[in-house]
């Protein structure tokens, strides 16, 4: 169901506010969400709007030598995150992301990539990247470290598999901007060395880090966290960094 309203200068969720054609309030458990001038009302359950999926983002090594285990574990990711039915995000890039790319595809699970390509050739031919497999990529034209806010603001969770320069930049703006982060441990780079790395940082930003070397307890804990956050009315505020 959808109603147009229009949005109040103070406002609070299940207050009566009526569509302009006189349609009912808001029910219990209902809330008016902004988009532009107008609103939208959608059911809410806990402030979730259930008309929305959770993006589960996949962050790693695009490049380098792998091991089949390591891989694999890249590829059991994937199809866990398609198995609660989240949506998988990445850079749109080979290597460790694309791993659990294949693993959400064999599963069912819908795949979002994230470009640094002005369009499809230049993903192709200049960045040598996977489209096939995807069933959306957005075209940034943000170049590879460009990409990486509109990659990390797309997500709700944020999962760091293996990782070197790159995917600590994007552990970086994902800890800065307060996020649900689940770091697999065992798949070398980047992930193994993120204690440390915060106790270098030494600065608290309200995220949230599971730890886990396995891809089915890392995905189930990851999407409990960010079902918490939900039910708490944190999960959709945006960045509460403090400098």
């Amino acid at each position: 169901m959808l109603c147009i309203g229009i949005l109040p200068k103070k406002f609070t969720p299940g207050a009566q506010i009526r569509s302009p054609q006189g349609g009912r309030p808001p029910a219990n458990g209902e809330a008016l969400v902004e988009f532009g001038a107008p609103v939208a009302l959608r059911r809410f359950h806990f402030g979730r709007c259930s008309t929305i999926k959770t993006k589960f983002g996949v962050m790693g090594s695009a490049g380098g030598e792998f091991m089949p285990e390591i891989m694999a574990q890249a590829f059991r990711l994937g199809e866990q995150i398609a198995s609660h039915e989240c949506i998988v995000l990445t850079g749109a890039c080979p290597g460790l992301p694309h791993q659990a790319v294949l693993g959400a595809r064999k599963h069912g699970g819908l795949v979002v990539g994230i470009s640094p390509a002005l369009g499809l050739d230049e993903h192709r031919k200049r960045y040598l990247s996977p489209y096939q497999e995807y069933d959306i990529i957005i075209f940034t034209g943000s170049g590879l470290m460009g990409r990486e806010i509109t990659t990390i603001r797309s997500c709700d969770i944020v999962a760091i598999v293996g990782g070197r320069s790159g995917t600590l930049g994007e552990f970086a703006v994902a800890y800065d901007e307060g996020k649900v982060i689940a770091v697999l441990q065992a798949t070398g780079g980047i992930a193994d060395h993120l204690p440390e790395v915060l106790k270098v940082i030494d600065k608290e930003t309200g995220a949230e880090i599971i730890y886990e070397t396995d891809p089915a307890a890392l995905v189930e804990k990851a999407v409990a966290c960010h079902e918490r956050r939900i039910a708490a009315g944190t999960a959709y505020l945006g960045p509460r960094t403090t400098i």
